[in-house]
């Protein structure tokens, strides 16, 4: 889960663009490998990440490829090229590649509409049911809010099958128009890749494994963790616990490969951005899907707003299928992070320059990329001075930090005060059975004089209920590397008793990914 440091992992992610406004003279210089090195080893200090791996690619061959610290702090062994990560939302691409590949075969077009392949597929609003199409599935514009349903993934993910996923789709009530409005989202994602399933009748993992990491001999890579042959050179999670960096259990997931499982590695995804800064063609000429199909992943589909002013002189930002698309300093440049428990990632590529940079680290700081990547980026785009990219991350993360733990502070002493006001919760009548239409069921227990939360079908949500004010507790978790305590507002009804329970993060800079806010549990026993 992403630590309040600041909201770059985004579960499964969303791009960051720098919006910090700096004069810059140009002249053309690349980074140096002496460089790099130094800029590494100082972001992994900077940043407390034990290990990261890094490669940049330009006019079609591997430029630079090395892993950085360790890729464990239990085991000490150190990072490489072919230490294998797990990519999370740049996962992403790999699955409109997928569709992609249907697409030029004839099978499915982007435009077809998503019932025509899952008939039971419904949304809340039952025109935006009949009007999805695989092309919505891709692009974040259902109208549903910033991570909707997340919470059948993180904490946990092993309770929810793609039937669940899919039947669970039509409870989300939209916050915006459908195709009005960029609002990230994962479990489309998902149903894309049981498309993907139902129309070439094999599971989404045999199909990227076979018919897109096979002929880029991406052979150390795997859709999932669970698929990896060989775990012999693979991170553990990493993420600040109380202060301090540690290793936390791996996430795992049933259904959301398509949206962010894959296991590679540097080696591995600079053949991936190869082909792509080749529009589909790599190895001797081969077509790995149509220039057509790719300038569609490449084109804006959906328009993100930018800010008025930019370092890298961005006009404009877009999704397209798969990728974020913006202009720096003239460039198109296509990009995707991607973040899950632990580790975080980015894929930057500037196709004009034929340059990509791949970063990929095993902690919870996404800082650390975006200085990595910048630094290197300003380097190839002939920008000296170079900005200090650390130093103003840093800085940033700090005060973001701050202002995150003013807030969490602030409410932790309205919780102090209350257990020495006076005054007494009668806590009993709360304990019960509350039920949300696609979380499932909650039990309130009363033990030992305190509340408890416990989701049946997540069991890391399980935590201490502790008064805050009125009607209004703070639940605190057990599992501290979420970092994502929540208030739980109970409603009361005529009689004045519980009825119903709604939730909503108490950091700001909680993953978007807790959607609390979506729950709507009502008391059932």
């Amino acid at each position: 889960m992403q630590s309040p440091k600041l909201n770059y992992c985004l579960k499964f992610s969303i791009v960051y663009f720098c919006l910090i406004s700096i004069g810059a003279k140009t002249y053309a210089q690349v980074i140096t490998t002496d460089s790099v090195d130094r800029l590494v080893e100082r972001t992994l200090k900077t940043f407390d990440v034990p290990g990261i791996a890094i490669a940049i690619v330009k006019d079609d061959k591997i430029v630079y490829e090395k892993g950085y610290g360790v890729a464990s702090l239990k085991t000490n062994k150190k990072v490489d090229e072919n230490t294998l990560f797990g990519i999370a939302s740049n996962s992403k691409a790999f699955t409109a590649a997928a569709i992609g590949i249907l697409c030029d075969e004839g099978k499915i077009r982007l435009d077809d509409k998503v019932t025509d392949y899952i008939p039971e597929f419904k949304m809340y609003d039952p025109y935006v049911t009949a009007e999805f199409t695989i092309r919505d599935l891709l692009t974040h514009r259902s109208g549903l809010g910033l991570g909707a349903g997340d919470l059948m993934d993180f904490p946990d993910s092993t309770d929810f099958s793609m039937k669940d996923v899919i039947h669970n789709l039509r409870y989300f009530k939209p916050v915006s128009s459908f195709r009005s409005k960029f609002d990230y989202d994962n479990q489309l994602y998902k149903v894309a890749g049981e498309v993907i399933a139902r129309v070439s009748g094999m599971s989404w993992e045999d199909f990227i494994e076979t018919r897109i990491m096979k002929p880029l001999q991406m052979d150390h890579s795997s859709a999932s963790y669970q698929r990896l042959k060989d775990r012999s050179n693979v991170i553990d999670a990493h993420s600040p616990v109380d202060g301090t960096v540690v290793v936390i259990p791996r996430y795992l997931t049933i259904t959301g490969n398509a949206a962010g499982g894959i296991y590679s590695s540097v080696a591995d995804l600079s053949k991936w951005a190869i082909m792509q800064m080749n529009n589909g063609k790599y190895g001797d000429g081969k077509q790995l899907f149509s220039e057509g199909i790719h300038w569609q992943m490449w084109s804006p589909q959906t328009i993100l707003q930018q800010g008025p002013r930019s370092y890298y002189n961005t006009h404009f930002a877009a999704y397209g299928l798969g990728w974020f698309l913006n202009d720096a300093k003239g460039y198109k440049q296509v990009s995707h992070t991607g973040g899950i428990d632990g580790m975080v990632t980015e894929i930057t590529l500037l196709p004009e320059l034929k340059l990509g940079i791949i970063v990929l680290t095993n902690q919870m700081a996404g800082a650390a990329f975006t200085a990595v990547t910048n630094q290197i980026k300003d380097s190839y785009l002939g920008i000296k001075p170079g900005q200090d990219w650390i130093k103003i991350l840093s800085d940033q993360v700090k005060a973001n930090e701050a202002g995150a733990d003013k807030v969490t502070a602030d409410v932790w002493k309205q919780v102090e005060a209350k257990k020495h006001d006076g005054s007494k919760t009668d806590i009993t009548p709360f304990a019960g059975t509350y039920h949300d239409n696609w979380l499932g069921d909650v039990v309130i227990s009363e033990k030992g004089g305190q509340l408890w939360f416990a989701a049946k079908r997540s069991p890391k949500l399980t935590g201490q209920l502790l008064a805050y004010k009125g009607n209004t507790f703070v639940v605190k978790w057990i599992y501290r590397s979420m970092e994502a305590d929540a208030f739980a507002m109970f409603s009361v009804d005529e009689n004045g008793k519980p009825s119903g329970l709604k939730m909503k993060p108490v950091s700001p800079a909680t993953d978007f990914s807790f959607d609390f806010q979506d729950l709507d549990f009502t008391k059932v026993k």
